[in-house]
């Protein structure tokens, strides 16, 4: 039996119509497996139950509810600092168990010049190192050495944990959820892929407002968001 983009699948199956690599305008583009599948050999598998999904130009996915998150490599996280040791942070990422992070995995840091980070504070990393077999590493910088909105968030700022389906949600190019808030609302926010996010508008009122308007998202299609960011705006004028 065919599966295709948008069904659903159950561990085991066989994507037998995904390539190991597709032909592009110039060359052949490796097709990159994301969660909910694995490679072995020539043969795509399914590892966990959910509706398989695609992002161009080649990169599947499977689409699935699920309250833990397991680190993948090159994901952007929200995590909180929760001890020091020695030169090493531990970091909580909602993961079966904290990530490490280098104080010198910071833009510019150095032995002499260490970033000022204290025991609650929240940042915004990418995972460097992510195995069953390794604990977690994380970093604060691209591969070219620089923040590039990674790094320590500030402190006036809310976090609230979401479901990672609507993390991924949020993040496709193709919902327009946050282009929509940000027409009447003045926010900042760092979306990470192990379903946290902060956020930081110009009051206590409209931060919860925009929060709880992620939050309705999860069971909104993208034709009503409209509507729901017309209800928010209209929910913060009458607590003026």
């Amino acid at each position: 039996m065919e599966i295709n983009v948008g069904d659903v699948v159950m561990p085991g199956d066989n994507l037998r119509n995904v390539p190991i690599k597709r032909e592009g305008r110039n060359e052949k583009e490796i097709v990159i497996l994301g969660p909910g599948l694995r490679r072995e050999g020539d043969a795509v598998l399914v590892c966990k139950a959910g509706v398989l999904r695609k992002r161009e130009p080649a990169v599947y996915y499977v689409d699935t509810y699920q309250k833990r998150y397991i680190p993948n490599r090159g994901e952007n996280v929200v995590g909180i600092i929760t001890q020091k040791s020695g030169d090493i942070y531990k970091v909580d990422i909602g993961a079966s168990e904290q990530a490490t992070l280098s104080y010198l995995a910071f833009e510019g840091a150095t032995k002499k010049n260490r970033p000022d980070i204290q025991i609650g504070d929240v940042v915004y990393a990418k995972l460097l190192i992510a195995s069953k077999d390794m604990e977690p590493e994380l970093v604060c910088v691209d591969s070219q050495g620089k923040e590039n909105d990674l790094g320590v968030l500030s402190s006036d700022g809310m976090v609230f944990t979401c479901s990672l389906s609507l993390v991924r949600k949020l993040l496709n190019p193709e919902c327009p959820l946050f282009k929509l808030l940000g027409q009447n609302q003045a926010y900042e926010l760092a979306a990470g892929l192990n379903g946290r996010i902060w956020i930081k508008a110009r009051s206590v009122h409209e931060t919860i407002a925009v929060a709880n308007a992620i939050l309705a998202a999860e069971y909104t299609v993208p034709s009503e968001m409209q509507k729901l960011c017309t209800k928010i705006e209209k929910i913060l004028l009458l607590t003026i």
